[in-house]
């Protein structure tokens, strides 16, 4: 079912002194400091902690700068992701890692801190791949700026990308700045018959023959792709796969690549074991271990499993293979078990001491992360 949502204006509010007395107090008292905006994602993660010390962002509203021009837009935090894709779409722009918006209430500020990209990742990019700069409140009480508004200025680009799924644990992100790319001219999907293993030989196949895909998914036997572009280069692109295999036109394919997007899809719809999304090189074959209910993005680089099998056992399957696994419905299904995946001891150290360095009163979602982060 398509989310019922409705446009609202864009109320340009800048609370961002408010915000900083609000931490600045809560350092003074030690006292843990819960950042919510649209709550959209409170599923995902450890437990928030336990606190009446609530940071609200969702009034930190609007858009600071937009030159359509540039490709680059500056925004609040606690803006609406809803309202910024309609502005773009004024523009016929697009934010390129499409993320998914579980309601109407999320926010672009809680769409950096999870970190979750959409059906276009693996084709244009992630979130990391979008933020050029960000402006933030750390554990000082400071108000710090990293990076810029244009690609060229990359000072402290690092520091942008390290707020990318710190879950909020690294500090408050008042403003981003986010490269957007044009829309596409026209957008297409196909639809073909295929197993897992003929679905991840094809995309492996079209990978070397310059497709212009944007989004793939396999799923009970069928595989969907999307080609985004001009209408020569579809065109082009149809010749081609028609010498190769027998499709159909995938009808009503907005709706069903925004099922993918936004989790509506039957198969999330049906959940009721764990949910793990598994991250995996490009190049990985079935995994005989999750042949059952599974759904397939990114040409398999993504694969979502509802498996009942432990914890130990699907980390330890998917690690082989070089990749790693998140418990995305853990809260639900799975207490006590770590969402993400388990860092190795000196990764985990270095996390820990940047948590440290940024945050020394340990203020900031404590938890939310890592236990001990």
């Amino acid at each position: 079912m398509a989310l019922n949502i409705t446009p609202s204006s864009i109320v340009d509010r800048d609370i961002s002194i408010e915000l900083q007395q609000q931490v600045q107090s809560s350092i003074d008292l030690r006292s843990p400091l819960l950042i919510r905006g649209g709550d959209s994602k409170l599923f995902y993660g450890r437990d928030p902690v336990e606190t009446s010390n609530i940071l609200e962002l969702k009034n930190h509203t609007g858009i600071i700068n937009y030159d359509p021009t540039e490709l680059v837009v500056t925004v609040r935090a606690g803006t609406r992701l809803l309202d910024l894709e309609l502005l773009l779409e004024k523009n016929q722009q697009i934010l390129s890692f499409e993320p998914p918006m579980f309601n109407q209430q999320s926010t672009i500020g809680g769409v950096v801190a999870a970190g979750i990209s959409g059906p276009r990742r693996a084709f244009s990019g992630s979130i990391r791949d979008a933020i050029l700069g960000v402006e933030m409140i750390n554990g000082d009480g400071k108000i710090v700026k990293f990076g810029g508004e244009v690609m060229k200025n990359v000072a402290g680009y690092d520091m942008s990308r390290l707020m990318v799924r710190s879950m909020g644990t690294l500090g408050v992100i008042l403003n981003l700045s986010l490269r957007v790319m044009p829309k596409p001219e026209k957008e297409i999907s196909l639809i073909l018959d295929a197993t897992q293993g003929e679905g991840l030989a094809y995309c492996k196949q079209w990978r070397t023959q310059h497709l212009p895909l944007s989004a793939t998914s396999w799923y009970r036997g069928k595989l969907y792709l999307r080609l985004s572009g001009s209408d020569i280069t579809i065109d082009a692109a149809l010749k081609k796969l028609s010498q190769q295999m027998s499709f159909e036109f995938l009808e009503d394919d907005i709706f069903f690549w925004q099922s993918i997007r936004n989790q509506q899809h039957a198969f999330f719809n049906k959940v009721s074991k764990p949910l793990w999304r598994l991250s995996l090189p490009i190049n990985t074959p079935v995994m005989a271990r999750f042949e059952g209910d599974l759904l397939l993005e990114g040409g398999g680089t993504q694969r979502w499993v509802s498996n009942n099998a432990a914890e130990k056992i699907i980390r330890a399957v998917v690690g082989r293979h070089g990749g790693y696994a998140t418990l995305f419905n853990g809260q639900k299904h799975l207490p006590g078990v770590a969402p993400f995946p388990i860092l190795a001891p000196e990764l985990h150290k270095l996390q820990k001491n940047l948590k440290r360095k940024l945050d020394p009163q340990n203020i900031f979602n404590p938890g939310r992360l890592y236990r001990d982060i």
